[in-house]
């Protein structure tokens, strides 16, 4: 996950996957989209990794997953931080 200031006050945030989860496709969820499981696909790039970026608003915390073929979920191992979920999981959060 990597993180730029904007001299606006928000924060571009660029979520990335490694190559080698074996999925076809990725949906980036949070609280930032209504945990929306189709509004923030991610694109696959040339070396096989999968990224997208977001806008944020910057001194704030969000929680996040990511959706694989529609049905799988994982964290992010690069989250700033994680927390139990109400679905007895973790949830990935990053503090922008």
């Amino acid at each position: 996950m990597r993180k730029r200031r904007s001299r606006d006050g928000s924060c571009k945030v660029t979520f990335e996957l490694p190559t080698g989860l074996n999925t076809t496709t990725a949906h980036l969820c949070g609280d930032f989209n209504d945990w929306s499981r189709t509004a923030t696909p991610l694109k696959r790039r040339k070396d096989g990794s999968l990224a997208v970026t977001v806008t944020l608003a910057a001194d704030r915390t969000y929680r996040f997953r990511y959706l694989l073929d529609g049905e799988r979920w994982e964290n992010d191992w690069a989250a700033d931080d994680y927390v139990t979920n109400d679905f007895g999981g973790d949830d990935s959060v990053v503090h922008t």
